[in-house]
């Protein structure tokens, strides 16, 4: 029969080897959002192939981290994993939207629905970006197709119904979401506007031209 002192000793040496794990899980969590910021941010600057070799790291990461969570679930259930994954789904929604101007779905890039949800939630955000980009450049058809893209995830987000509710974090995220949307329409039909503007200028500039040429002609 084992003594208490054996007893606890046995204790004392899994707690270490869970606390190593969790310490290892952790890392990698917070590996996984930096990985999939960084990959955001090469596809604003055009990084495309970059972007996603990136995101195949942060997916054998997802894969090490789950391998954990089936033998370790207490290590690996925590808000740090939830905030990675969504970041993680944002990420690659954004990338398939650029580079397929598709949606990717949860099982595609292996996320839970929730985590999924609240990642596409947050990509609103990134294609105000993209459309801010786009007016900077002159390009407003550009952005106007961005909004597009902004209305039609919000419209979709809260279509939801019954299970909008059940997605905590997702009412604040399309409040949020909202407030951006109404912005950028109002940056853009500015913008469209000054456009219009401009082009009309230009062609009134022309006619004054003509006309200018038309009575020297004639004298």
């Amino acid at each position: 029969m084992a003594s208490l002192k054996t007893v606890l000793k046995h204790i004392k040496k899994e707690l270490k080897g869970k606390e190593k794990l969790r310490d290892k899980a952790q890392a990698d969590m917070r590996k996984l959002t930096s990985i999939s910021k960084q990959a955001i941010l090469f596809i604003h600057q055009k990084r495309l192939k970059e972007a996603r070799r990136l995101l195949e790291k942060a997916k054998e990461i997802i894969s090490r981290l789950n391998a954990t969570a089936s033998e370790h679930p207490d290590i690996i259930h925590s808000g740090l994993y939830n905030i990675a994954l969504q970041e993680y789904a944002e990420a690659n929604i954004f990338l398939t939207l650029i580079e397929e101007a598709r949606f990717a779905t949860p099982r595609e890039i292996n996320v839970p629905s929730i985590d999924y949800v609240l990642g596409l939630a947050d990509v609103i955000g990134e294609y105000r970006r993209l459309a801010m980009d786009a007016l900077r450049e002159g390009n407003a058809k550009k952005s106007e197709e961005c909004l597009r893209v902004m209305d039609e995830i919000y419209t979709e987000l809260m279509a939801m119904d019954e299970a909008y509710m059940l997605v905590p974090g997702l009412r604040r995220k399309c409040d949020v979401a909202r407030k951006i949307i109404e912005t950028t329409r109002g940056d853009v039909t500015h913008e469209v506007r000054r456009q219009s503007l401009e082009k009309y200028m230009r062609r009134f500039e022309k006619l004054e031209s003509r006309l200018e040429a038309l009575k020297k002609e004639d004298k």
